[in-house]
């Protein structure tokens, strides 16, 4: 199967929310800040000068994940909702989609890249890791909206 990673087009909403929901509710439950975001990020993500990247599957169509890039600041972007379908992990495709996501924020000037995730998604954190981001020291963390944050990395580029 042939992947390739694309910007969010229109149509992309409901793979987006469903892509997400599953994977949050898997294992965490839906916070305030999902529900707003999910339900609309082409306010909460794209008109506030963000970027949604699809994995998709080149022959069908099928949005196979998702990742999200949210502005913080000049230069700085957030790394999330970041997922991909259960059916379709441990294929490569996960590694794939960030280094399609992190290629697009250097093109856009991105010189640093934030990311928040939870301590027990352990094969996310070893990805992030192995693609170059680095734990946060516990001083430097600023209060995230979600309750499940507990690791918090970043990666300079």
């Amino acid at each position: 199967m042939n992947v390739e990673i694309r910007e969010f087009q229109p149509g992309d909403e409901t793979a987006f929310r469903v892509l997400n929901e599953a994977w949050i509710t898997a294992h965490f439950k839906l916070e305030d800040e999902d529900r707003a975001v999910l339900d609309d990020p082409q306010h909460y993500i794209l008109d506030a000068g963000g970027h949604i990247y699809c994995a998709v599957n080149s022959e069908t169509g099928e949005v196979l994940g998702c990742c999200a890039l949210l502005a913080m600041e000049q230069g700085v972007f957030e790394v999330a909702k970041m997922t991909v379908a259960e059916k379709w992990r441990n294929r490569g495709i996960g590694r794939k989609l960030l280094r399609g996501t992190v290629n697009a924020a250097r093109a856009l000037g991105a010189k640093r890249l934030y990311l928040e995730t939870n301590h027990t998604l352990e094969n996310a954190i070893a990805l992030y890791r192995s693609e170059g981001f680095e734990h946060l020291r516990p001083e430097d963390v600023k209060p995230s909206p979600y309750v499940r944050a507990t690791i918090f990395m970043e990666q300079y580029l």
